[in-house]
């Protein structure tokens, strides 16, 4: 029966989802042809001579919108890659930048590769000839076009590519800026390799600060005991997981992944089971939870929260009517198709959408890309005159408790918390938090404002559009 249900592409869907949004709008044709169709996508082939022969490698970057420049967007290497697919995902960033008020218009890229297959020197050696041709042709440029990492990249090709531009433009002093997720080390930013999982932490917490929205869910309470099973615990899923269970006292009932699953009613060590994947390959054989092989079953068991955190499409029309979480929050690109986001709306599903959910990767790579062109890491010039403030307060304080006739002390541990001035990584996750409450408050106004709007999903779309159609109109178009 599944076989015969006729799935739309992710670019349908992207597509599906953008035509219900400005349906509801009252945009010139013009303006809203402009804004949907996807402004230049680039296909490259090059050659790269490994293990004695000459292999042939097909790559894409593509240009969503340029009302604003640079534009933005990760690169990702794996087989599946297609030019639909980065279109697709190049569009879902032009508005996740607009939504989250990140300065860039939307890109993508990526490379037919499955980077299993190549050992860490081959890898260099294509990621650089890759980053030849996409530069050569402005596609990677601090003023132009800004690429990250995706699925099967991270900080150690975007250490490639950057080393890669600066080599060609040699007398550019903004050279670090042409890419972000870099090591820290290498220009980089602290807290950008947690920075989409912190962002689904703070998504949630935001949430949860709402009493309607949380009664919308058919949930109650706080974050606090609240089960969660994750879908992928790759860097997002991981640092969404461990997050939200050390953090905010969540727990994690479920991990699926490749090989299977894991499933334990009384919780899951995250951190244990990352030691495990990476030892092992795979969840296969870990001993403290249950495992099961066909890990889609556990997709469809009982929880709070389900995140799905890995690849597009898992929630389907032949499963959506099975799942049976009240909250979904999608910390992967497309990870609800379409139709199943329809029948999921229909139960009465409340959906935390990708393009608000998951833009805590961009919104880093922002400060990233800040710090990179003013030269300077965040914190060093304010954080020890902060500290020096706090320190006569403090000092003060202290000679009032001193006084015996008051009766009142210090709390312990309150002076050496106070006194701490904030550095990088404390100015990096206020700004993130910051952008995730921010976005979904203007989410969230537009969905309970508008009686033909019944979703988070339509709400994130009407907000991006309305910002991008703003700024086309201030360029006169």
């Amino acid at each position: 029966m599944t076989a015969l249900i006729k799935e739309p592409s992710f670019r349908e869907c992207v597509d599906l989802m953008f035509n219900r949004a400005v349906a509801l709008m009252d945009l010139p044709p013009g303006l809203e042809e402009k804004i949907r169709v996807c402004n230049a996508t680039y296909t490259v082939r090059f050659g790269v001579r490994l293990r004695g022969q000459i292999h042939t490698f097909t790559g894409y970057r593509s240009v969503h919108s340029e009302h604003m420049e640079p534009v933005k967007g990760g690169i990702r290497y794996a087989m599946a890659v297609n030019q639909d697919e980065v279109e697709a995902l190049a569009a879902l960033m032009t508005y996740k930048c607009a939504l989250v008020e990140a300065p860039f218009g939307g890109s993508k890229g990526g490379l037919r590769i499955d980077p299993r297959e190549w050992d860490e020197h081959e890898l260099e050696q294509i990621t650089r000839r890759f980053a030849y041709e996409l530069a050569k042709r402005d596609l990677i440029n601090p003023s132009q076009n800004v690429p990250a990492p995706d699925m099967g990249t991270g900080e150690r090709e975007m250490a490639w590519i950057a080393d890669q531009y600066r080599r060609m433009n040699t007398t550019d002093i903004n050279s670090r800026a042409c890419v972000t997720g870099k090591p820290v080390n290498a220009g980089g930013i602290q807290g950008r390799t947690e920075a989409t999982g912190r962002g689904v932490q703070y998504a949630l917490q935001e949430f949860f600060r709402h009493p309607e929205d949380i009664n919308a869910a058919g949930l109650s309470g706080t974050l606090d005991g609240k089960r969660v099973i994750v879908q992928g615990l790759g860097n997002v899923g991981y640092h969404a997981a461990k997050f939200l269970s050390e953090e905010d006292g969540a727990i994690i009932t479920g991990i699926i992944e490749r090989d299977g699953a894991l499933f334990d009613e009384k919780g899951i060590n995250v951190d244990a089971v990352r030691d495990w994947i990476v030892k092992h390959g795979g969840v296969t054989g870990y001993p403290d939870a249950a495992h099961h092989a066909e890990g889609a079953i556990v997709l469809e068991q009982d929880c709070d929260i389900l995140i799905p955190a890995a690849l597009e499409g898992v929630i389907n029309m032949g499963n959506a009517a099975r799942i049976k979480a009240p909250l979904i929050i999608e910390a992967a690109n497309g990870p609800i198709t379409a139709g199943a986001d329809d029948v999921l709306r229909e139960k009465g599903t409340v959906i935390i959408p990708d393009m608000y959910a998951n833009a805590g990767g961009v919104t880093v790579s922002y400060f990233e890309w800040v710090k990179n062109l003013s030269h300077i890491r965040f914190g060093r010039m304010g954080r020890r005159q902060e500290e020096a403030s706090h320190q006569l307060i403090v000092d003060e304080l202290e000679r009032l408790s001193s006084d015996r006739d008051l009766g009142w002390t210090l709390t312990p541990g309150f002076k050496q918390k106070y006194l701490k001035g904030a550095g990088e990584l404390e100015l990096v996750r206020s700004g993130l938090d910051d952008t995730m409450r921010a976005a979904y408050q203007s989410m969230r106004e537009v969905w309970h404002a508008r009686d033909d709007v019944k979703d988070l999903r339509t709400a994130a779309y009407l907000v991006a559009i309305e910002k991008v159609a703003g700024s086309y109109r201030a360029l006169g178009l």
